[in-house]
């Protein structure tokens, strides 16, 4: 068949599905525009799903009459400008957009009505319906200045296209996560969406810096994460990391609430999120995500945007350099985070109390005297240390903490000395059901988890001692021979002095395969043809051997699971509380090796609520 070119249409429809998958697709594209052009103010319609209606108002610097026909032109933009030799530098990109394929990719599969003022001046219209462009006209417009852009039945140009459109109520949720996206990357601009004509967000402009950043993100992500986010703000060579991270008691069960941005810009990208998930392996299950809003700022120069036609994804000139302050900053704040747990977690032991006794109670809720089968007040105090144990969804009998220490022979003589409620995790006052330590602080009660909170302390000790010194290695009796293809062998044999001193050594054998002679020794008889595959998928991936480290992670806590005091174990009053003051002095002792809290604080204020007395 002869070559032919393309007719203009066609060739615009092309472009069109590239930049404009969806509905969201466009809102995107049109976000950016406002905040390239300055909006302190963005406003968001979207009727249909987006598919019907879409429409864009901000009160940016606009567009000056004479340039509106450019506007809707493809690969004409405001946002590169050549040299005196004429020359465009792509790497050197400073705001969102910068292709100029938005505008007329949007206009050539919709109908596309751009009405712009610029300061001092009049306001004028231009519009393109399937690719067909309009003369420019006067048009009324509601501000001094900006632009108002609006898109009618998208996809009306290529019907085909809209057979893969999902349901209205998909495309608006879509639409809505965009927004949030681009409201968390810019706290100090106020934002307002329309869905259907009912306003799904109203967000006020927040002072810039981390205080604004939080605000905004604890009006998008719930207050939740106000009270459970650590302060990310580190920079290593001239690549900066800021944002809020999760404790690892308050992770999901999914990566839906992890956002990712680079120099403002929203991204999916597979580095990043691999250096989020390799910060938290130590102490999340793998089921289990982290929430967190992180934001990477470096010079253009370092990072290529160009990569992808939407600018989701990105390509780092040093992935290692930015992998490793993502992970060092990330476990930095966890570190500096010590014992505490999420604030969720008493929140869901106040709600298993209510679910558990089928008492619901408020403000009004009558006195103690007033619960039906209650007798004095030996029966409370038996509901509370029944419902706390709980925390492991058992229902058993629970002793009450007197009958406890009458069991201790010596109880009076080791009774704690009353400053010890002064400490964070307080005094230890009982033990119940040979598996949960009862503590009482200044200003309420604690509630701890003794085989989990121990299997951390054991834990964090054995990384330690790895983190002094190599792992102990163990010699194969015969080396195996691993078969690869050339490329994993490079990437392996490119790492072998890190896998060594994670005490695993490898050497080349012949074109396509490695040698390993010794493996690490905590690892025992383990599958070497495995392994060795794993590390080279996550050195494709991420960059990093996590196979490995998270291996040796999972033995350290096997083994720590076992060298742990178990549940069960009755403890005297002297090994309660010196359990909980090394939690209090052991990074990351709020919860166990799988991200479980290991214990439960509730303020007596929490207890005057249960039983009625606020």
């Amino acid at each position: 068949m002869p070559i032919r070119r393309l007719p203009p249409e066609t060739v615009n429809r092309i472009a069109a599905g590239e930049v404009v998958e969806r509905p969201a697709s466009a809102v995107k594209e049109l976000v950016e525009n406002a905040l390239d052009a300055g909006a302190a103010r963005v406003e968001i319609q979207a009727d249909g799903g987006g598919l019907s209606r879409i429409l864009i108002a901000d009160d940016g610097k606009g567009i000056p009459v004479e340039e509106l026909p450019l506007a809707v032109e493809r690969h004409a933009t405001s946002k590169l400008t050549p040299d005196d030799a004429g020359d465009v530098d792509l790497l050197r990109i400073h705001t969102l957009g910068f292709r100029g394929e938005a505008l007329p990719s949007i206009g050539s599969v919709a109908r596309l009505t751009i009405t712009a003022r610029s300061p001092g001046e009049p306001a004028y219209a231009v519009t393109v319906e399937g690719g067909d462009q309009r003369p420019t006209a006067p048009a009324p417009f509601p501000g001094p200045h900006g632009a108002r852009v609006e898109v009618r039945d998208l996809f009306y140009a290529t019907p085909a296209r809209l057979k893969f459109m999902k349901s209205e109520r998909a495309e608006a949720m879509a639409i809505s996560e965009e927004i949030k996206r681009q409201a968390m990357a810019h706290e100090a601009v106020a934002f307002t969406l329309d869905l259907d004509g009912r306003t799904v967000l109203r967000l006020p402009a927040e002072h810039p810096g981390p205080e604004g950043r939080l605000k905004r993100l604890a009006a998008l992500l719930g207050r939740d994460f106000e009270t459970n986010a650590l302060l990310i703000d580190q920079e290593r060579d001239g690549v900066r990391l800021s944002g809020y991270a999760g404790l690892p008691t308050y992770s999901r069960g999914n990566a839906a609430h992890q956002y990712l941005f680079v120099n403002g810009r929203p991204v999916k990208d597979r580095l990043l999120q691999g250096a989020l998930r390799g910060a938290y392996a130590d102490f999340l299950a793998r089921d289990r995500h982290p929430s967190a809003a992180l934001f990477l700022e470096l010079d253009p120069l370092l990072v290529d945007v160009n990569v992808h036609p939407a600018k989701a994804e990105v390509r780092f000139r040093d992935p290692a350099l930015v992998r490793g302050l993502i992970v060092g900053a990330l476990r930095h704040a966890l570190a500096a985070a010590g014992h505490r747990a999420s604030t969720t977690v008493a929140a869901g032991a106040l709600t298993g109390f209510t679910a558990h006794t089928g008492v619901a109670f408020s403000p009004s809720a009558p006195s103690a005297r007033g619960f039906s089968g209650w007798s004095g007040w030996d029966r409370p105090v038996a509901v509370v240390n029944d419902v706390l144990p709980g925390l492991n969804e058992r229902s058993a009998r629970v002793e009450t903490a007197a009958s406890d220490l009458a069991a201790w022979p010596d109880h009076a003589a080791v009774a704690p000395p009353p400053d010890l409620i002064d400490f964070p995790l307080g005094a230890a006052r009982a033990q119940v059901h040979g598996t949960y330590i009862v503590a009482q602080t200044r200003d309420g009660i604690v509630v701890v988890d003794q085989h989990a909170a121990h299997e951390r302390l054991v834990y964090e000790r054995m990384k330690a001692q790895m983190a002094q010194g190599s792992v102990t290695r163990q010699a194969l009796l015969t080396p195996e021979v691993v078969d690869l293809d050339p490329a994993e062998t490079d990437r392996v044999l490119a790492r072998a002095d890190e896998l060594a001193a994670l005490g695993l050594v490898v050497e080349p054998f012949g074109g396509g395969a490695v040698l390993v002679r010794e493996t690490p020794a905590l690892l025992g008889d383990c599958d070497v043809q495995g392994l060795i595959r794993d590390i080279a998928d996550d050195l494709a991936e991420h960059g990093a051997a996590l196979a490995l480290s998270e291996r040796l992670g999972e033995v350290c806590g096997t083994m720590a699971c076992h060298g742990s005091v178990r549940a069960g174990r009755v403890l005297s009053a002297a090994e309660m509380n010196a359990l909980l003051r090394q939690m209090e002095a052991t990074p990351h002792s709020g919860q166990c090796n799988h991200g479980r809290p290991t214990y439960v604080e509730l303020k007596l204020a929490d207890l005057e609520k249960l039983f009625g007395r606020r």
